[in-house]
């Protein structure tokens, strides 16, 4: 048995599987072994498994052996194994340093490195890769979704275009059950 993942934040009392057996007379479960921090409890006769405590993410994945046992004649049983894996939780957001920053731009500068933006995660794993991204598309900036450095495309006149954009820039992460973003305003200033 490999019942779909649990969360770090599965509380006491969830149901993760059910055993059963091809079995003309009543058996009676029971875990007899690999569940040694009691995360889990079987009901005797329906083969109900559900956890029994909060979960710590660092104790899983947990393969324990449930046994089928005749009700009548204790001789006569068989055993399974249950392997139960828990998703560490995503629970930060990315963080910028700052949520504002001003940057200037020479006109007339061809396509050019502007800033390189970083944010912080505090969550592990795939929780807290990140990749970045524009969300206010002006078309005159580009960001490179790995490093977070900011770009312009093409260079700007300081008499014909405006001379200040807000460029929001935001960073995403990996995360399961979903994906968090924490955000940047660059204000850009032209100057001439």
């Amino acid at each position: 048995y490999h019942p779909a993942p649990l969360t770090e934040r599965t509380p006491p009392d969830t149901f993760v599987v059910q055993i059963s057996v091809f079995y003309k007379l009543p058996v009676n479960y029971s875990v007899v072994s690999g569940d040694e921090k009691g995360y889990f409890l079987i009901h005797s006769s329906s083969g109900i498994i559900r956890t029994s405590k909060n979960l710590k993410v660092e104790d899983f994945p947990v393969s324990f052996i449930v046994q089928a046992t005749d009700s009548s004649d204790a001789a006569i049983f068989n055993e399974v194994e249950v392997k139960v894996e828990v998703i560490d939780e995503n629970d930060f957001p990315p963080l910028f340093p700052s949520s504002l920053l001003e940057e200037t731009l020479a006109e007339n500068s061809s396509a050019t490195q502007i800033v390189q933006l970083k944010a912080q995660d505090n969550d592990t794993g795939r929780n807290g890769f990140l990749t970045y991204g524009i969300l206010n598309e002006h078309g005159k900036f580009r960001i490179n979704e790995t490093t977070g450095i900011l770009y312009s495309t093409a260079p700007f006149d300081y008499e014909e275009e405006p001379t200040e954009y807000q460029v929001v820039v935001y960073a995403e992460d990996d995360g399961i059950p979903e994906k968090k973003r924490g955000y940047c305003t660059v204000i850009i200033k032209i100057t001439d």
